[in-house]
């Protein structure tokens, strides 16, 4: 149970700061500080619950690892489920913010499609096979910087955190223009319960991120380093 509340702390907290930073600040902080917002964030709960429950709050992430053989299917299932929940508790706390300034200058929003909240939306100009290639190949090299950190076998376990959440910070800088970069569907779910705009554009959330971190379990199966070459 610690470890499921771990990461449904971690994935609340995550949207919370991370999302909140566009909702908040974003016309203060532009595309770069969101970016750099979100991979703070993740570092910060690298170091925080990554002893505890290996800090996935991310879908994309503990697929991958089940994919890895590194974790079970039912304990899988059980991260998604904690990973969610704690999303839209997160997302509700931002819901409630957006209610409470008078004259606040929100931002989180999505003009072209009226969406609030950070949702991940296609932005102006963007088509749905560009944001698809673009969530598949940015959750690509996220998760498999996240496999390659956190594996065993490799001496850079140590510094893992901060190459987590550098790579967060970076794909966030490219993708949020393209749908507010996702690469992680608990991060989209919780903003989408609370506002309905966004499904419409969630299935990319949901099959891009899928497609990357089944690349990265693969690539990483040919990249892993064998016991004997750590040795």
């Amino acid at each position: 149970m610690k470890k499921l509340f771990a990461e449904g702390i971690g994935t609340m907290f995550l949207v919370i700061l991370a999302c909140g930073s566009a909702v908040l600040a974003g016309p203060q902080i532009g595309v770069l500080g969101i970016g750099l917002c979100f991979g703070l964030v993740l570092l910060c709960l690298c170091y925080a619950i990554g002893g505890i429950s290996g800090c996935h709050v991310n879908p994309a992430v503990s697929f991958a690892m089940w994919l890895s053989g590194r974790m079970k299917a039912g304990e899988m299932c059980g991260y998604i489920v904690a990973q969610l929940i704690g999303a839209t508790i997160g997302a509700g706390f931002l819901y409630c913010l957006t209610r409470m300034g008078v004259g606040y200058s929100y931002g989180g929003t999505t003009e072209a499609s009226g969406s609030f909240l950070a949702t991940n939306v296609l932005q102006p100009g963007a088509t749905p096979m560009m944001a698809l290639l673009t969530e598949g190949l940015l959750t690509f090299f996220f998760v498999l910087t996240v496999l390659g950190a956190t594996d065993a076998r490799t001496s850079f376990t140590k510094f893992g955190g901060l190459a987590i959440g550098i790579g967060l910070g970076l794909v966030n800088i490219v993708g949020i223009p393209v749908d507010n970069c996702s690469v992680n569907p608990a991060r989209s779910f919780g903003p989408a319960v609370f506002d309905p705009t966004a499904w419409g554009d969630f299935w990319i959330m949901l099959v891009g991120p899928a497609i990357g971190a089944i690349l990265a379990a693969l690539a990483w199966r040919v990249l892993a380093p064998s016991k004997a070459s750590v040795e």
